[in-house]
């Protein structure tokens, strides 16, 4: 049986998130689809909701994500914002997680964090309007981490688990160290936007200077991002600017 933490993490998080509150759910779909299933029907009140088991996990792209109770640490933070605009916000999130995690954490654009070329956790970011006339959109962030050794077979990319740094981890361990620099993330980006981020990604960026392949078969030099969290990529014919509703990327010779 796992022994959360939900509230010691709701007395850290609730006096600067107001109506904060910790949901722990022994098996679901999806932390991501319960709650943007609540946002929907406008049940946008802050809540971060921890999956011990995810039956149908999704990463980016539609890619299943699974997650066994104390292998990995599955949850999503909901909660209203209304940034003035919300590119980079995969990245702001990124730079929360990997500090909070250990310094040779690295953040693989757009929402991944790697360690050591394998990827380590990912980012799923989904929005939802309550239908209200001026009313802000909830935000969904789902985190992904795995904390024990897993196998590697069928995945693009092979994987790393937290334990490698920080050899008694554990899920509830995990998210305790994580959840308010999260929150006050999302709330640093709701005020002043990517650029307050900008800078403290590239020294997590994990494609910087590298040599990299665009799905679209370009290649090219990763340049770090722009002012709005595009990757830069100097390529034969210019610098190019890749968002991530375009292409994934992977870096020459390694998984992506």
């Amino acid at each position: 049986m796992i022994r959360w933490q939900a509230e010691a993490v709701w007395e850290t998080v609730a006096p600067v998130l107001p109506g904060f509150t910790v949901e722990v759910l022994p098996e679901v779909d999806s932390t991501n689809t319960e709650l943007m299933r609540r946002a929907r029907v406008g049940l946008i009140d802050p809540v971060l909701l921890v999956a011990e088991r995810q039956t149908a996990g999704r990463g980016r792209l539609g890619r299943p994500w699974a997650g066994e109770a104390g292998a990995s640490l599955t949850f999503s933070l909901g909660l209203p914002l209304a940034p003035a605009d919300w590119s980079g916000l995969s990245l702001a999130v990124g730079v929360a997680l990997a500090e909070s995690l250990h310094p040779d954490v690295r953040i693989k654009w757009p929402n991944d964090l790697w360690l050591h070329d394998r990827k380590l956790a990912g980012i799923l970011i989904e929005t939802a309007g309550t239908g209200a006339a001026a009313a802000p959109r909830c935000v969904v962030v789902g985190v992904g981490i795995n904390i024990t050794e897993r196998p590697a077979q069928g995945l693009s990319t092979p994987p790393a688990w937290l334990r490698e740094l920080w050899p008694d981890a554990d899920a509830p361990q995990a998210l305790a160290r994580i959840a308010l620099p999260l929150v006050q993330a999302l709330q640093g980006f709701e005020a002043q936007g990517f650029g307050a981020f900008r800078g403290r990604f590239h020294a997590r960026d994990a494609l910087a200077g590298r040599t990299v392949v665009l799905s679209d078969g370009l290649q090219g030099e990763a340049r770090g991002v722009g002012a709005d969290g595009a990757l830069l990529v100097h390529t034969a014919s210019g610098m190019k600017q890749v968002t991530s509703s375009e292409v994934s990327v992977r870096p020459l010779g390694a998984g992506g």
